[in-house]
């Protein structure tokens, strides 16, 4: 009984740390690529071009650990047919995301960002629906009228707000939706574990021939400062790591609840850090209305999947799982 109830504490405290480090990767990410593009620190304003050396770095440092030193183990059985209709549109829709979620850093405080970013939830709700995926209720409608409502008033309390930036932060939010309805349909329900890694470069690659390189090229050396980038790339690694190791020993639920607490850490420690960031009284009480509406959110998801969760153990009470489910990253 001793022993089992260490275990259960050593295991809990490891989950949290491994919460904790999630939190604080995310969060520097953020800060560390606001820095990197900003004109009056680094000054490496090509979001595409930093985007896609994340990617790079990425693809290889997975190559590495998963054929040459066989640390980390790929799913095997891809098909051309799995590879044309479920990886190429989540790399798309996911190159999407980040590419056009680094560029709002250029007009836009990575606060005021964060504040936007929390329409998520109302995109995601308005594609399912679209999809099938989701069922339209009172509920629903409610907890999307508060988070839409909370989301415009944290704008209307922006002192210098950008539309181009605020342009870009919803595409990428409308990209982010998109990967994961793209997840539901072409992974979850199919049963399938994808890593669209190596994809994803190829999707920036092309527009930042066409949009960034001839600029990186005018200034000679390409403004680039090796040690910072790699470390940058780096972190990018190591919060995809954090993730995975989240999800593994949680949920995909349990990382967006983190995400709520990382965002409200970003949004106060970046009026700290960044002098583009002023927050406002109407900001802040704005962006809590929203995020009371995204905890609706997800606690209404985590009721639904307990539920689902019950309904099938009910139909196959013989049924034991060998396996932990199968999560998306979120």
């Amino acid at each position: 009984m001793a022993d089992r109830s260490r275990s259960f504490l050593k295991e809990g405290t490891l989950t949290y740390a491994y919460i904790l480090l999630y939190i604080a990767l995310s969060s520097g990410q953020i800060f560390f690529n606001k820095w990197v593009l900003s004109s009056k620190e680094i000054n490496f304003p090509y979001p595409l071009g930093l985007t896609l050396l994340h990617m790079v770095f990425s693809s290889v440092l997975c190559f590495v650990l998963t054929k040459v030193f066989k640390v980390m183990r790929v799913e095997e059985g891809m098909t051309l047919e799995i590879y044309t209709t479920s990886v190429i549109p989540i790399g798309a829709t996911f190159a999407m995301t980040l590419w056009l979620g680094n560029t709002a850093y250029l007009y836009i405080s990575v606060a005021f960002a964060q504040m936007l970013k929390a329409i998520m939830p109302v995109a995601v709700f308005i594609l399912g629906v679209a999809a099938g995926l989701e069922m339209m209720s009172c509920r629903m409608l409610l907890i999307m009228s508060v988070i839409s409502f909370g989301v415009l008033v944290a704008s209307y309390g922006e002192i210098n707000i950008n539309w181009i930036g605020v342009v870009y932060q919803m595409g990428g939010v409308v990209g982010e939706a998109l990967r994961l309805i793209f997840m539901e349909i072409l992974v979850k329900r199919k049963g399938l574990k994808l890593n669209p890694i190596s994809v994803i470069s190829v999707f920036l690659f092309i527009p930042w021939i066409f949009l960034e390189k001839s600029r990186m090229e005018a200034h000679g050396t390409w403004n680039l400062q090796p040690l910072v980038l790699m470390l940058n790339s780096l972190c990018t690694f190591a919060l995809n790591l954090s993730v995975f190791l989240v999800i593994s020993h949680t949920s995909a639920l349990t990382i967006r609840v983190a995400g709520v607490v990382k965002d409200w850490v970003v949004v106060l420690l970046s009026a700290l850090l960044f002098a583009d960031t002023k927050l406002t009284i109407i900001n802040l009480f704005g962006y809590a209305i929203a995020i009371a509406g995204v905890a609706a959110y997800n606690n209404h998801k985590l009721k639904k999947e307990a539920s689902k969760g019950s309904s099938d153990e009910s139909k196959h009470p013989e049924s034991i799982p060998l396996t932990e489910p199968s999560t998306s990253n979120s």
